[in-house]
């Protein structure tokens, strides 16, 4: 290769740097100025006295220390990590069996696919106004339904284990839809073969189900496993606008408490502290379900 071709070789890959710099770049800017840059303040911030709007204190860990003897934040976790467990089985479980229905290929599925992902679609403010206005009591279309079956008035939002049961079913209708799509995406990548070979064996449809389907959507379920742990983690709207939190503090989660902390109380050092450990929370326990998930590829 002469110096002329190097040289033109050479300007050939500027060229496609550049243009790669070109998509990169936007990106890129976005996640400094608006992923990073937070973060790395936040991180900072925690170790300051600091108010919102007000003047700033080094303090060092004092912020962390008071985390770990406060009985709010706590209990928020606690209510959270309550949430994760009834909310991602129920999810996951509702995704998957919708998902195989749809894939039955039955007459009217496309209709039924689009009403369960419709809801997916809308606002949190929409969502819980409407599920609000089906659980109140005296009125609710719950409650015209429980009545029909002799069943007194039941205060969903206002009864401790009710409230809970409430929020779930709101998320569920929710939510659903979209775990129901990345099931029903790893169905249809399951080639048809396996089935029809399955069939000519003689494999009854819980063979099939417990030794082809399930086996072979197991990095699906892993995904689905894993956003959904992260999202119920970030429950916040659900609990706070049709329970304001209560009764009490018993649907208060970490997000509330970091909310009240920061912009009631006006605490942004110890908000801040709280946000950096509680992401340290879910992301161990991201890490372990990857690991725990991972082992039985």
């Amino acid at each position: 290769m002469n110096t002329s071709e190097k040289r033109v070789l050479q300007k050939s890959k500027l060229k496609e740097n550049l243009i790669a710099w070109c998509f990169v770049l936007p990106f890129l800017i976005f996640f400094l100025g608006f992923l990073l840059y937070p973060i790395l303040k936040g991180i900072n911030l925690s170790l300051y006295d600091a108010t919102l709007g007000g003047s700033m204190t080094f303090t060092g860990i004092k912020n962390y220390i008071k985390i770990f003897q406060d009985k709010g934040f706590w209990q928020a976790l606690f209510n959270t990590l309550y949430f994760v467990v009834i909310s991602t089985p129920a999810i996951v479980l509702f995704g998957f069996v919708f998902a195989m229905f749809i894939n039955s290929k039955l007459k009217g599925t496309t209709f039924i696919r689009v009403c369960l992902f419709s809801p997916y679609v809308l606002s949190m403010s929409v969502v819980t106004g409407l599920w609000v206005f089906i659980f109140q009591p005296y009125t609710g279309l719950v409650t015209q339904i429980t009545g029909r079956f002799g069943i007194g008035e039941m205060f969903w939002l206002n009864t401790k284990w009710l409230v809970w049961l409430a929020v779930l079913i709101t998320t569920v209708w929710w939510t659903v839809g979209f775990n129901m799509i990345l099931f029903l995406a790893g169905l249809q990548d399951i080639p048809a073969d396996i089935y029809e070979a399955a069939g000519i064996d003689g494999a009854s449809s819980g063979q099939v189900l417990f030794s082809i389907t399930i086996p072979m959507l197991k990095d699906t379920i892993a995904l689905v496993i894993m956003l959904q742990t992260i999202a119920s983690f970030k429950l916040f709207g659900q609990t706070y606008l049709m329970a304001g939190g209560g009764p009490g503090t018993h649907t208060r989660t970490i997000v509330h408490y970091i909310y009240e902390t920061g912009f009631t109380n006006r605490k942004m050092g110890s908000a801040a502290a709280m946000s950096f450990v509680f992401f340290i929370v879910v992301f161990a326990i991201t890490m372990l379900q990857n690991k725990i998930l991972g082992k039985k590829k």
